[in-house]
């Protein structure tokens, strides 16, 4: 089938993303809100999307280096029109709906993208939400990044049009779209998903068999995880542990920048859930993680978005060095 109609359900940090893609490359792309409340968070993130996507097309033009270059914004330098793509910015930031009738929003819709919070039962309840609304054409996709989509086919109400699709953050130009479909998925709308994938510019790396933590995460978790453990036994602080990774490996960032990227309420859910697994990959210590960021989260320090997570940001999202 072909998709034309994209409904992203939650305005967070990817699901924002993830809109503002799809009405960049072409798509009638809403976002379901549940709340006034989370319009006004929503609408901040969609601002400073729109002011990043600039940012980069100026940089890419002005610089006409690879390493400026965006594989979400253009498909190579040759085919690369800084105006044609400022127009794209400029209609995505205008026409990119919010919504906060969920029936209204569903209708007609070809594709929704379920972005809501990493916890198990919320994710339950909005499938369950929307189960009775979706028209029959529609494939549901979720972009967890740490739970399994069969835990919540049976929600759904089509586990044959019901698969993952997941994202990396800062999808315009680390762009790529794990593709995963569970026991029960349709061929068709693993590639109708697959497609899609590609017609926003995303690299789509297919699974065709579950694996929790998708691929990206098998190996970013462990990772991440690890860094933590380091601070939260004492053994060194976030910013020795980031030069560490960084200078050792060459690698662009540290884990602690990472989570602040990610956003500490997404790495919170990660780490309670795992709690419950002891022994997971190695005996990392959840409990003293998962102590470390409450304070933070319940302090409004979230992360990079929020101007602050581990480190401190200005208002262009830049670090500020101590």
């Amino acid at each position: 089938m072909a998709i034309k109609k994209v409904v992203v359900c939650g305005g967070g940090v990817l699901g924002s993303q993830i809109a503002f893609q799809a009405q960049y490359c072409g798509f009638d792309t809403t976002i379901w809100l549940r709340s006034e409340g989370s319009i006004g968070r929503t609408q901040p993130k969609l601002d400073k999307i729109h002011a990043t996507y600039l940012e980069a097309l100026k940089e890419m033009k002005d610089t006409q280096s690879e390493e400026a270059f965006c594989p979400g914004l253009a498909d190579s330098y040759e085919d690369f029109d800084y105006d044609e793509c400022v127009k794209k910015t400029e209609y995505a930031y205008s026409t990119l709906k919010l919504e906060l009738d969920m029936e209204k929003a569903l209708a007609d819709a070809d594709l929704v993208i379920e972005a809501m919070t990493e916890e198990k039962n919320a994710k339950k309840a909005i499938f369950q939400r929307l189960a009775p609304l979706l028209p029959e054409k529609t494939i549901l996709v979720t972009n967890s990044s740490s739970l399994l989509p069969s835990k919540f086919m049976k929600y759904t109400g089509r586990p044959d049009k019901f698969l993952a699709l997941h994202f990396a953050n800062d999808i315009y130009k680390h762009n790529t779209a794990e593709v995963m479909m569970t026991s029960k998925t349709d061929e068709a709308a693993f590639d109708a998903v697959v497609q899609f994938a590609l017609d926003i510019k995303m690299v789509p790396l297919k699974l065709t068999k579950e694996k929790d933590g998708y691929l990206l995460n098998s190996m970013l978790i462990p990772f991440l995880m690890s860094g933590f453990d380091l601070y939260a036994n004492g053994i060194s602080v976030p910013e020795d542990i980031d030069k560490a990774w960084k200078l050792g490996t060459g690698a662009p960032k540290g884990p602690f920048e990472i989570f602040d990227i990610v956003g500490l309420k997404t790495a919170y859910e990660i780490i309670n859930r795992y709690t419950k697994l002891p022994g997971f990959i190695a005996p990392y210590n959840f409990k003293a993680q998962a102590a470390i960021l409450k304070p933070m989260i319940e302090a409004g320090h979230i992360g990079k978005m929020a101007g602050e997570g581990f480190y401190k940001y200005d208002k262009d999202g830049n670090k500020i060095e101590k």
